[in-house]
């Protein structure tokens, strides 16, 4: 008799998690096989240290075939489920398709860039999803500040002006880091007189971090404040172009940087397969399977998980939920092949943690609000205990980075036209020549590149982007922007849980 096959959808907090603990569980009973774009976990709660040059970028990777014994890695993204058929089709990195046949499905695609229907943001902004972001940030960042050492006045505050959207875990993080990373590099290269970098944090909230406690929030506007971020809460942009920004108050700003942070939603892919939703996301009952259909599981972003203490509710869409939704999909999935008992999803906030650059951070680990350096104490300790590998990779770079000075230096690795804010594969950089759209796939085709700029990319259907709006390359002379990201409907997974971590977690050794 063959082995029951399992294929897993994505392997960002939930899928890696449920491929590890199925790999323990099933002990070779059954065939497992993970879907993903990247041969690597990302572990994004440290991805905006990597745009301020404290962390290399492989740091906050973990390889997946390196830390998966007994799971079978295919590199592609699905873009099709045929529950009847109980097939997903996919399309390779290099353009090629193929799909895995399954007795249990897991889906855990995760969530893509949430845009809204603001005129230029699309073409003009950038996110901050994935590791090919935060490179190209990196690089724009030193570039503009290079560059406006030799601009008068006017060009120089233009290049010198970082705007980011969204005051969640990530815009004030890059925030927080960004401004950091540019006063080290005007106290090497002074700027004209008078004159230094300036970030500036937007949100239509009414403080920093909404989702957090307001004794965290104070703490973290007081800290972005003292630090020199302009923090204006209660304002967003109402237009982007490629030399600045109109905010909704009514002011203008110059600028060529505009990174995006303003929420995710669920990856589309789920709406594809006919099944009841919430808000994007698949319903699921307590054991993270959906109704009517035992051979398929959801978690993570993608999934609606109902929320036991909080009747009526589903859980956030955060990095707490998602690692431990893995854990309990991983057990069910077992379950139902007749390997142990079905357990129901419940889980309670230990507090999170944010990372304000230097010693600066704010925590409240079960429920105990800290602020200054302990609470940066505490939050790398956390990071450390939560990595699945590399901690002592990571921890060099911490030492290094307090002795030593940045190295502010464009790699020039990563253009702008190849992460735009729309990709549903964020992951992913475009790159000339790519994938293209599948034959038949019943879109519109797309429009020609600005010139100079190799076609884009098409994506498989079925993965419609995360967008409001006409998309199309980002413009030449991008307001040389990122985007960072916020995050009012739910921080793309982003910070972990605080609990320990339990004997199904990810080996800690360095990998």
């Amino acid at each position: 008799m063959s082995r029951p096959r399992i294929v897993i959808v994505g392997a960002g907090f939930a899928g890696y998690r449920t491929a590890r603990t199925l790999s323990r569980l099933t002990r070779r009973q059954a065939d497992i096989t993970l879907l993903n774009p990247t041969d690597y976990f990302l572990y994004l709660p440290l991805l905006p240290q990597v745009a301020a040059g404290i962390l290399e970028p492989r740091r906050v990777t973990v390889s997946l075939s390196g830390t998966l014994p007994r799971v079978r890695l295919v590199l592609g993204d699905a873009y099709r489920i045929d529950l009847d058929g109980r097939t997903v089709h996919y399309t390779g990195p290099e353009g090629g398709e193929g799909d895995l046949r399954f007795d249990r499905l897991v889906l855990a695609a995760g969530s893509v860039n949430k845009l809204l229907p603001i005129p230029g943001v699309a073409e003009h902004a950038h996110g901050f999803r994935g590791l090919p972001e935060a490179l190209y940030l990196r690089d724009h960042v030193t570039r503009q500040v290079e560059l406006a050492t030799a601009a008068d006045r006017e060009e120089c505050a233009a290049r010198c002006t970082f705007v980011v959207v969204g005051a969640g875990y990530t815009g004030t993080e890059v925030a927080a880091h960004g401004q950091m990373f540019t006063d080290a590099q005007v106290r090497r290269h002074p700027l004209r007189t008078g004159m230094r970098p300036r970030w500036m944090l937007l949100d239509v909230a009414d403080r920093v971090l909404p989702e957090m406690d307001e004794r965290l929030s104070r703490t973290a506007d007081r800290v972005l404040r003292r630090r020199g971020v302009d923090v204006r809460m209660g304002t967003s942009v109402q237009e982007a172009t490629h030399d600045g920004v109109l905010l909704t108050d009514g002011a203008a700003v110059d600028t060529r940087t505009l990174v995006w942070c303003v929420g995710v939603r669920p990856d589309p892919l789920v709406e594809s397969l006919g099944l009841p939703l919430e808000q994007g996301r698949l319903l699921v009952d307590p054991y993270l399977q959906v109704p009517g259909h035992p051979e398929l599981f959801a978690c993570g972003d993608v999934a609606a998980v109902p929320d036991l203490h909080n009747p009526g509710g589903y859980t956030p869409m955060t990095a707490q939920h998602a690692w431990r939704h893995g854990r309990v999909c991983a057990q069910n999935v077992a379950a139902s092949l007749g390997a142990g008992d079905q357990r129901v999803y419940r889980h309670r906030d230990l507090g999170f943690v944010v990372d304000l650059g230097g010693a600066e951070a704010a925590a409240d680990p079960l429920g105990v609000p800290l602020s200054g350096p302990v609470a940066g104490a505490v939050t790398r300790g956390y990071h450390l205990a939560s990595m699945p590998g590399n901690r002592v990779r990571v921890a060099a770079d911490w030492l290094l980075d307090a002795v030593l000075p940045r190295q502010a230096v464009q790699l020039g690795l990563v253009r702008s036209w190849s992460v735009p804010l729309e990709s549903a594969s964020p992951e992913v950089a475009r790159v000339p020549g790519g994938p293209g759209r599948r034959p038949g796939a019943g879109r519109e085709p797309a429009g020609k590149p600005p010139p100079g700029k190799p076609p884009r990319a098409g994506k498989p259907p079925g993965r419609e982007a995360a967008q409001t709006q006409p998309g199309g390359e980002p413009a030449k002379n991008q307001p040389g922007g990122e985007p960072a990201k916020n995050q009012p409907d739910g921080e793309p997974a982003r910070n972990q849980p605080l609990d320990p971590p339990g004997e199904d977690d990810p080996p800690k050794g360095d990998s």
